[in-house]
């Protein structure tokens, strides 16, 4: 897990110093304190240098480009791992960010083809493989995370790369006779041609759905598509191509599988997920929330290690409400495993709020960003790598809106919707027989009403219309749908949160559920073994296959219980003395004076946060961590 930088002047110019790219890499330190490297090339020229990463030099030679690259080092700790790596022949440059977990799969066949290894890198097995199957069928063959930048000499083309599921993140910026490329966006302020200003055309998107698809809310800064790669060469536009497409999935429910053949199945493949993601050459521990996809990866961890080392880090609460430190501390004594346990208090939540939003980049939109935040800081003391969770609830249907999407009329979220509407039932029962209404029913944060009092000009089509292009392109049931749909919008957020926030404290955090293999398993899994009406367990049962499998472990009462999720005190966190002063005294003030937004609504919520809705609140979360957000990145 690393940091990419690099830039090329696509207007022809040169390339003065080693200056901007040492700012890049600065800016990223963290995510890579081991080890940095910077190459600078031509590809008009076919030619390229390698230049030292701890002073500023002249380049003499007409180079047009630059990489530059921060190093955690992971597997193979010496410098056989130094990146950008380079062909033997010197004519292929690559940069890897992620990690491969089928890469040792696919070596011994490029060892029986001739390749000589130098490292036990996963990096050089990714090299060779281009060097093979050309970029496309490298990036078609392999199973983890990435972001991958490749510079071919031969070629003169250029490449850029991101994983299918967007679990590693890549930002480039193409504007003034430069295209800049880089794992934080941050490292852009270094450009003499950059310049951050609002881009106010997405602010609709962001008040609903507290984030932006695939773009920033930073003018001409985007973020690489999951599943895509970008291709550049002189004299060339770039060209954007997928890779990988959504649609791929189909759901082809194995004839007549019954129910246990499925669970055992499901074991078989994430245990070999788990193994795969077990390689490391430094110390590795797992991220324990105590909900049921941690606890599984957790679980199976141990049974895979079969040794004392592994431990959990987890986050607890002082309030009941939000606190999972019973079924954290009973996981971690039956398994027999060491547990690290955190606790969130409000005084850490204020002082690390801004810091926190310098590394995630965008507008804090989920507050437990600083519970994760908190956990990345304090694992550090104990390990390197964290296996956690994540997003085992949007592939294997583990959200109320699953149930709701399946049966649309027999489910809670439609009685307390219709309760809530009886006005105007007919127009709440025209907006919910819409499959892309009922698709965000949770995803969606901010009500329309709510986004219309804080900003006169808001456009409810204009928020929603990248993201309804995207579901009217998804194939399959309602059920599949919603599967993609979640996978290709709400994921990613989840994921950039879940790396920036380790990889501030250089923390490599691994996804076992996202693992290729599994995603394509779980569209052979019929949707009702997923999705299980009027259970004997429990009366709605989402993500029933994994619950079933965790009840097997350690028992019913906690595979079924109530979804708790990473919840937050927020409301508590906020009156408090310290961060109330704030938000009078320096978050109001910003918001009035940039007159973008209705203070005066937002004045009154600040004034009655003790009573103000939950939707309300989370409203003015929203627009609080917009403002933080634009104090650090737009005033800059």
């Amino acid at each position: 897990m690393c940091g990419i930088s690099g830039y090329i002047n696509t207007d022809n110019q040169t390339i003065g110093s080693t200056e901007v790219i040492r700012k890049m890499l600065t800016a990223q330190k963290h995510r890579g304190p081991d080890d940095s490297g910077i190459m600078a090339f031509s590809l008009k020229e076919q030619t390229a240098k390698e230049y030292p990463q701890h002073e500023t030099e002249t380049i003499s030679q007409a180079f047009e480009g630059i990489l530059g690259f921060n190093r955690l080092s992971i597997l193979d700790l010496s410098k056989n791992g130094h990146q950008p790596m380079c062909s033997t022949d010197g004519n292929v440059l690559l940069m890897l960010n992620g990690e491969i977990y089928n890469a040792f799969d696919l070596k011994p066949g490029l060892v029986a083809d001739g390749c000589k290894f130098k490292s036990t890198t996963d990096t050089e097995v990714v090299l060779y493989l281009y060097l093979k199957y050309g970029f496309n069928g490298m990036v078609e063959k392999l199973n983890g995370m990435f972001a991958i930048v490749i510079a071919d000499l031969r070629e003169s083309k250029l490449y850029i790369t991101r994983d299918r599921f967007g679990i590693k993140p890549m930002y480039y910026y193409n504007k003034n006779g430069v295209l800049a490329f880089s794992s934080e966006l941050k490292s852009f302020y270094a450009l003499d041609q950059f310049t951050a200003t609002l881009n106010t055309t997405l602010l609709d998107e962001y008040l609903v759905f507290k984030n932006n698809l695939n773009k920033t809310l930073i003018n001409d800064v985007h973020r690489l598509a999951p599943g895509h790669y970008i291709t550049y060469s002189p004299g060339n536009k770039i060209t954007h191509t997928q890779y990988f497409d959504i649609n791929h999935y189909e759901r082809k429910s194995k004839k007549n599988i019954s129910f246990d053949e499925a669970l055992s199945n499901l074991h078989e493949v994430l245990e070999k997920s788990v193994q795969s993601q077990l390689m490391s050459d430094v110390k590795l521990g797992c991220q324990l929330s105590g909900g049921v996809d941690s606890s599984l990866v957790t679980w199976l961890a141990k049974e895979i290690k079969q040794d004392n080392l592994l431990e959990s880090v987890s986050i607890v609460f002082d309030d009941k409400r939000f606190n999972e430190k019973p079924y954290i501390d009973k996981v971690a004594d039956q398994l027999g495993i060491i547990s690290h346990q955190f606790s969130l208090q409000p005084d850490f939540y204020q002082q690390n709020l801004i810091k926190a939003t310098w590394h995630l980049e965008e507008p804090i939109n989920h507050p437990n960003t600083i519970g994760i935040f908190l956990l990345a800081q304090r694992a550090k003391e104990y390990v390197t790598v964290l296996l956690s969770g994540e997003g085992a609830d949007e592939v294997f249907g583990g959200y109320a809106r699953y149930y709701a999407v399946m049966y649309p009329y027999a489910n809670k979220k439609f009685f307390s919707g219709l309760k809530k509407s009886l006005a105007d039932p007919f127009t709440f029962l025209r907006h919910y027989a819409n499959p892309f209404t009922r698709a965000n029913l949770d995803v969606a944060a901010m009500p329309a009403k709510i986004a219309k009092s804080l900003k006169a000009d808001f456009e409810y089509s204009k928020a929603i219309g990248q993201r309804k292009m995207v579901f009217d392109e998804l194939t399959g049931s309602v059920f599949d749908k919603q599967v993609k749909y979640d996978m290709s919008t709400y994921l990613p957020d989840l994921l950039t949160r879940q790396d920036k926030m380790s990889m501030a404290h250089s923390i490599e955090n691994r996804v076992p559920f996202l693992d290729n293999e599994v995603v394509e398993h779980s569209f052979t899994i019929p949707a009702n073994y997923l999705i299980k009406r009027n259970a004997r367990e429990s009366k709605n049962t989402e993500k029933y296959l994994l619950k079933k499998m965790c009840a097997g472990v350690f028992g019913n009462d906690f595979a079924f219980r109530n979804k708790m999720g990473f919840g937050i005190p927020l409301r508590e966190f906020m009156t408090k003395p310290g961060f109330n002063s704030y938000l009078k005294d320096e978050i109001l003030p910003g918001i009035k004076k940039r007159n973008i937004l209705n203070s005066h609504t937002i004045e009154l919520m600040v004034n009655n946060l003790g009573k103000i809705s939950s939707p309300e609140l989370d409203a003015l979360w929203g627009v609080v961590g917009l403002e933080i957000w634009m104090k650090q990145f737009i005033d800059k």
